[in-house]
C-alpha cells in the first residue's frame, strides 16, 4: 500500500466526571489521533497516552514528537505492503508502544477499509456483541462510591471494577460488597502496593473478588508470583504485560492467572492478538482494558473484546461513561452489552464538526517531506 500522507491531531475533550486513580485525576482527556491517507482509503488510530507520563513513560506531547520526528517519516519512506510490515519497519526505534500502536491502527484501518474487511473479522473475533464492565475511580467518600456504583449497575454494566490504593481498599470494597451483594466485582491497584503489603492484600480474599489487578510494580513478576501463591484472589496483570513474549513469561512464572490486554500498551492490535493467542494456548482468560479512549479507540478495542479468549467483561464502556459528545456515533449500552462494529476497518469515522471543535493542534506529514 502506498502511504501518501499522515495527520497527527491533538484533541482535548472534557470528561463527564473526573476520573481519579493512584496516578492522579483526569477531568479533561487529552489524546492523539493519527490519520493515514492512501491512494484508495484513509484510516484512523488513537494513542492511549495521557497528558502526563503517569501510567507509562509516554505522554501526549512526547508521543507527538516521536511520531513527527521519527516514526511517521520512517514509515513514509518504508513503502510497506500492509500493517503487518509496520512493526518490523519501526523496530529500530526502541519503546514508544503507544505511539506505534496509534500508527499501526491507522494503517490497519486504511488497509482493511480498502479491502472491505472489518477489524473484528481480521482479528478472528467470534462475537457480535460483548458484555461490558465499568471502571470506577476513587471517590472522596464511601457514600459517593456507593452512589456511583448504583448508577452503573442501574445502567446495566455486567461488572464493577474499583480502583484501590493504600488507604482506600478494604473499607470501600467491603461497603460495595455489602450494599450490592453477589455482583461481579474486581479491583485494580495500578501498581500502588509493595510486596510488604501482601498480608494486607490477602484480606481482600474475604470479598470473593473475580480478580486483583496489578498490585505491584510492572517489573516485579516475582513479587506477583509470590503473592499469587499466598492469596486466593486471582491475580491479573496489566502494566506488566508489554508483549506476547512477556505474557508467556508471566504465565510460566505463575505471576498471574488472568491478563488484561490493552492494545496500546503492547504496541498495537496485531500484538494484542498474539497476546490473546498465547493466553488461549495456556487456558488463561483475557479481557480488553481501556485507556479513556474516544469512539475511535473504543471501536477498535471492541474488536479485541470480541475475540474468543476474551471471556470476561472488559473496560469497553459506553461513550456516555466518559464523554457528553463522542468523536464518533456514540456507543450505547444495551442489556449490559455493546455492539461490535461490523463495517470495514474499525467501522466508525470521526464526526468532522466535533473533531474540529476539540482539536487543539494538527499537523500533516507527506511522503515528499519524509
Amino acid at each position: 500500500m502506498k502511504l501518501e500522507a499522515i495527520e497527527i491531531r491533538t484533541v482535548r475533550m472534557p470528561l463527564v466526571s473526573p476520573f481519579r486513580t493512584s496516578f492522579g485525576v483526569e477531568s479533561v482527556r487529552e489524546t492523539l489521533l493519527v490519520r493515514v491517507v492512501t491512494a484508495t482509503s484513509e484510516g484512523w488510530g488513537e494513542c492511549g497516552a495521557s497528558e502526563e507520563p503517569l501510567y507509562s513513560s509516554e505522554y501526549t506531547h512526547g508521543a507527538t514528537e516521536v511520531l513527527r520526528r521519527h516514526l511517521v517519516p520512517a514509515l513514509l519512506r518504508a513503502e510497506i505492503r500492509d500493517a503487518h510490515a509496520l512493526a518490523p519497519a519501526l523496530a529500530r526505534f526502541k519503546g514508544h508502544r503507544l505511539a506505534k500502536s496509534a500508527l499501526e491502527a491507522a494503517v490497519l484501518d486504511a488497509d482493511l477499509r480498502a479491502q472491505g474487511v472489518s477489524l473484528s473479522h481480521a482479528l478472528g473475533a467470534t462475537k457480535t456483541r460483548v458484555p461490558c464492565g465499568v471502571s470506577v475511580g476513587i471517590t472522596d467518600t464511601i457514600p459517593e462510591l456507593i452512589e456511583a456504583v448504583a448508577g452503573y449497575l442501574e445502567a446495566g454494566y455486567a461488572r464493577i471494577k474499583l480502583k484501590i490504593e493504600p488507604g482506600w481498599d478494604l473499607d470501600p470494597v467491603r461497603a460495595v460488597r455489602e450494599e450490592f451483594g453477589d455482583i461481579e466485582l474486581q479491583v485494580d491497584a495500578n501498581a500502588s502496593y509493595q510486596p510488604a503489603d501482601s498480608r494486607h492484600l490477602a484480606k481482600l480474599d474475604d470479598f470473593e473478588l473475580s480478580l486483583l489487578e496489578q498490585p505491584f510494580a510492572a517489573d516485579d513478576l516475582l513479587g506477583h508470583a509470590r503473592l499469587a501463591k499466598a492469596i486466593a484472589t486471582p491475580i491479573c496483570l496489566d502494566e506488566s504485560i508489554l508483549s506476547a513474549r512477556g505474557a508467556a513469561a508471566a504465565i510460566e512464572m505463575g505471576a498471574c492467572s488472568i491478563i488484561n490486554i490493552k492494545p496500546g500498551r503492547v504496541g498495537g492490535y496485531l500484538e494484542a492478538r498474539r497476546v490473546h493467542d498465547v493466553c488461549s494456548a495456556h487456558d488463561v482468560p483475557v479481557w480488553c482494558g481501556g485507556m479513556l479512549e474516544t469512539g475511535v479507540g473504543r471501536a477498535a478495542n471492541l474488536a479485541v473484546a470480541a475475540m474468543p479468549g476474551c471471556t470476561m467483561p472488559g473496560d469497553t464502556s459506553a461513550s456516555d461513561r466518559y464523554f457528553a459528545t463522542d468523536l464518533t456515533d456514540p456507543f450505547v449500552l444495551r442489556d449490559g452489552h455493546l455492539e461490535v462494529p461490523t463495517g470495514a476497518g474499525i467501522g466508525v469515522t470521526p464526526n468532522a464538526d466535533v473533531l474540529d471543535e476539540v482539536t487543539v493542534e494538527r499537523e500533516w506529514i507527506t511522503g515528499a517531506e519524509a
